[in-house]
């Protein structure tokens, strides 16, 4: 089962794919702002963003016949907590975007509950717009008992300026366990400079840096721990046996000025201050940082680690059925655990191969639901035109045009951005055919669309073997001439080609369409600084 991705609606996959109490911790962030358009951005040469902007999914959370049928299957589930809690949200709200955003989710945390394993834990992140209505949704189905925390992730930057409200800088998990069997392992954040400024002794034989702390017993009536010690008769902390023990192995300190004898607290055996509910200390994934993909929603590995570290040990299983630009799979595979990705476009799966194998070279993995051959290509050019052309493009290692939506696209379906020179940033035009038939004509408008826009190179991206009179008319177009280098003006790739590993010739210094991600060494937690 793990470690996959999965392309497709997650309530379908979990019901097909996941079986009962396999999960041990589920992280979910799923996507609900009315005014919001969630994007993923590509990595383009000239760091146009305005180009490489393409939408992966809109906000499409609607009261529509999907949320109807949504709401009737929570009423449907035998639980009888979580369909009158969403009876009484529908009576309260009416049907409205948050109405259809919280049955579609009552009916996914009911699929979640049941994959969970009894010693598991859930991890929902919102923002404050829904947390309140999500969070009694999930008292319905997990029960009050186990509701764990309500977590405040405090980003670094505001939301939004303070001219007529406090501005907001803080998301919410709401942390759940199934049972009162489960895993939890505490965390812990670095100390303040002020607090280390305390530990500003050194033990003379190994040099480590102390503190010396009371050993003085609160309770002045304990007749046991009474006695003397190097000329101090008081009530000690510890046995006169333990005591002795302790001189022996160096862990007393004795004032120079012959004060009361005091224990060594050494820096180095302090796990740190313990992590509670409101995290100051994860910055949020700004715009210079090295972890960026682009993804607007992405979220920083670190705090994904802490959540994994806290509820989950080495080979357990996390889930992501939300899994965006993948970074809860990311820091899954980074702390060896084993992981499952579920998301509904062809883009975010793209994107997270393309960073698993940049940040992990060598993982190893399965994919469902994506074309991995030629016959799978064919099956999703039928279904679904739309979604063809942007996993082509993406498989191509292009950028879909016009940011992926449908609609009127003059000929241009993906765009691969180039500095022939390593300054003046080129482009090469995509156009993408399904069909079981390809022709000269469609070879010669290409060739229209690179005079009309100008565009040095074009590559015909065709389901299908290309005719030779299609090879011959690509070549009339000629060559391109960087000075650097020589290039086929228009270029024929097939699906069959890209399977097997051949790429058009492409000048150096062009994009790769995804942002890379860092290399990653396994199983180690990064520090917070």
């Amino acid at each position: 089962m793990a470690n996959a991705l999965y392309y497709g609606d997650n309530l379908h996959v979990l019901r097909e794919h996941i079986a009962d109490e396999s999960v041990d911790l589920v992280y979910l962030d799923p996507p609900f702002n009315s005014n919001a358009n969630y994007n993923v951005l590509f990595k383009a040469p000239g760091g146009e963003q305005s180009q490489a902007q393409i939408e992966a999914f809109e906000d499409t959370w609607h009261w529509n016949d999907v949320a109807e049928s949504a709401f009737d299957e929570v009423m449907q589930s035998g639980n009888s907590n979580a369909a009158d809690m969403l009876r009484a949200m529908r009576s309260f709200l009416g049907e409205n975007d948050m109405m259809a955003y919280l049955a579609m989710m009552a009916v996914r945390l009911l699929e979640l509950h049941r994959v969970l394993k009894k010693t598991g834990s859930l991890y929902l992140h919102c923002d404050p717009t829904a947390s309140h209505y999500l969070k009694i949704l999930l008292d319905a189905v997990f029960g009050l008992k186990c509701f764990t925390n309500e977590i405040a992730w405090v980003r670094t930057t505001p939301k939004g300026l303070a001219f007529s409200r406090f501005a907001s800088n803080h998301d919410i998990v709401l942390f759940y366990r199934k049972s009162d069997e489960y895993k939890w392992l505490p965390q812990y954040a670095p100390y303040s400079d002020e607090y280390l400024l305390r530990y500003n002794l050194i033990d003379e034989k190994t040099g480590r840096r102390f503190q010396a702390t009371s050993l003085s017993n609160p309770s002045p009536d304990r007749p046991n721990l009474t006695y003397e010690f190097h000329g101090h008769t008081k009530v000690w902390r510890w046995t006169k046996e333990r005591m002795l023990q302790a001189e022996a192995d160096g862990l007393i300190y004795f004032p120079p000025s012959g004060g009361i004898p005091r224990e060594k607290r050494f820096l180095d055996e302090q796990e740190g201050v313990p992590v509670s509910s409101v995290w100051t200390d994860i910055p949020a994934v700004n715009a210079v940082a090295q972890e960026r993909l682009g993804y607007p929603t992405q979220k920083p590995v670190a705090l994904l680690e802490r959540i994994l570290s806290a509820s989950s040990n080495e080979g357990d299983v996390v889930l992501d059925p939300f899994c965006g630009c993948g970074t809860t799979v990311h820091a899954a595979q980074k702390l060896n655990r084993q992981w499952i990705g579920i998301d509904v476009t062809h883009l975010a799966i793209a994107l997270i191969e393309s960073r698993l194998k940049k940040a992990f070279p060598g993982i190893r993995y399965d994919v469902h639901g994506v074309p991995k051959d030629v016959g799978g290509a064919r099956a999703l050019a039928l279904k679904d035109k739309h979604e063809f052309q942007k996993w082509s493009t993406s498989l191509l290692g292009a950028i879909p045009y016009r940011d992926g939506k449908k609609g009127a696209d003059g000929g241009i379906d993906g765009l691969i951005y180039f500095k022939p020179d390593g300054k003046k940033t080129e482009r090469a035009i995509v156009s993408v055919k399904g069909g079981d038939s390809v022709s000269v004509p469609m070879i010669r408008d290409l060739k229209g669309v690179l005079d009309r826009e100008k565009a040095p190179m074009g590559i015909f991206l065709s389901l299908v073997e290309p005719t030779k009179p299609m090879i011959a008319e690509a070549a009339s177009a000629g060559i391109y001439d960087t000075g650097f280098g020589r290039f086929p003006k228009l270029q024929i790739v097939t699906i069959a080609d890209l399977f097997a590993g051949k790429r058009p010739q492409i000048p150096f210094g062009h994009s790769e369409g995804f942002k890379k991600a860092a290399k990653e060494k396994d199983g180690k937690q990064e520090k917070l600084l």
